[in-house]
């Protein structure tokens, strides 16, 4: 015997046939497709199998797959950042409330990756790394586009100058011009000869165009312009001026030193230093008072930018020892 519909299932069916018949579709056909359908299973949902099978070493040493490993749940780390500063790029609202949530996410994952670094700096045989290492040339961590695309999305390129040329340049330069002096390209370019690693030509070649793309959706839009397009009582809320510091200081000083201290760990010596896979000098390119890249430098006094990090690579060199 047939069982009467309940009510509640027959309020969703016609909640259902509204909705299709809006936008001209047949709620019975897609019935008809639910009968049909599999039932979804977690590995089948998040693609388990595909996922599992991308740790691909390339030689036999068996710490190379947690290098592999971390370093990609790095880059899904990053593509929830960037899903996050979308978010905030794309909101209308001029919500101080919406922006902060949005950044404490941000930082959530920071915290966590910057938290997870041990993995890096502890967790592999240092012999191990020194020997798998040389199969990866001359590919870098430096060629992480993503980390490139949130410092795009975050703030205008002329922050991100490098640092001896930052005060020769404005937001009214064309952002072709702006790009080819920003701070990272100089890690990877010989400084007596100009010429470039061979790293920094195929990330060039390979991501320049959607980089340069994503500039110019963001030229007066990045997380920098929408913070000063609030209204002045928005801007001033505390919980989200402590949420930009925050997000800055998590990805240019905390970020950075977690690098140096693997840096230390696998490629210092006495005698000298092991050089980068990509060829870049690691010494003068990861710390962060080399560099001074701030997102929000309206947020931090004169001093404070003046000593950006130094208190923070002090600590971590003492620690690192």
């Amino acid at each position: 015997m047939n069982q009467p519909i309940k009510p509640e299932i027959a309020e969703k069916i016609q909640q259902l046939e509204r909705k299709f018949k809006n936008s001209g579709q047949d709620l019975g056909s897609y019935l008809d497709g639910l009968l049909h359908d599999r039932y979804l299973t977690y590995w089948d949902y998040i693609h388990l199998d595909t996922l599992l099978s991308l740790q691909i070493p390339r030689t036999h040493f068996p710490d190379e797959e947690i290098f592999i490993a971390y370093h990609q749940i790095t880059e899904l780390y990053f593509k929830l950042i960037i899903h996050e500063l979308k978010q905030i790029i794309d909101d209308k609202l001029q919500n101080a409330k919406f922006f902060t949530e949005k950044l404490h996410r941000v930082n959530r994952y920071f915290r966590v990756l910057i938290n997870s670094f041990d993995v890096m700096i502890k967790g592999m045989d240092r012999e191990q790394f020194l020997k798998y290492r040389m199969s990866l040339l001359p590919a870098s961590g430096f060629q992480s586009v993503q980390f490139r695309l949130i410092e795009i999305y975050s703030t205008p390129l002329t922050n991100l100058v490098n640092p001896k040329e930052r005060g020769q340049f404005s937001e009214q330069d064309p952002l072709e011009e702006v790009f080819e002096h920003l701070y990272w390209k100089f890690g990877a370019t010989d400084l007596k000869t100009g010429e470039k690693t061979l790293t920094l030509k195929q990330f060039e070649y390979r991501y320049t165009p959607r980089m340069m793309r994503i500039a110019h959706q963001v030229k007066s839009s990045t997380i920098f312009h929408k913070y000063l397009d609030l209204p002045e009582k928005e801007q001033n809320n505390v919980h989200l001026i402590e949420a930009l510091r925050t997000f800055d200081t998590n990805v240019n000083i905390n970020w950075l030193l977690m690098h140096m201290g693997a840096a230390y760990r696998y490629l210092n010596k006495e005698k000298g230093e092991v050089l980068a896979t990509g060829g870049t000098n690691w010494k003068k390119f990861l710390p962060p008072s080399f560099q001074r890249i701030t997102f929000f430098p309206n947020l931090w006094s004169e001093e404070e930018k003046e000593n950006w990090g130094q208190q923070w690579v002090a600590h971590q060199f003492n620690t690192t020892k």
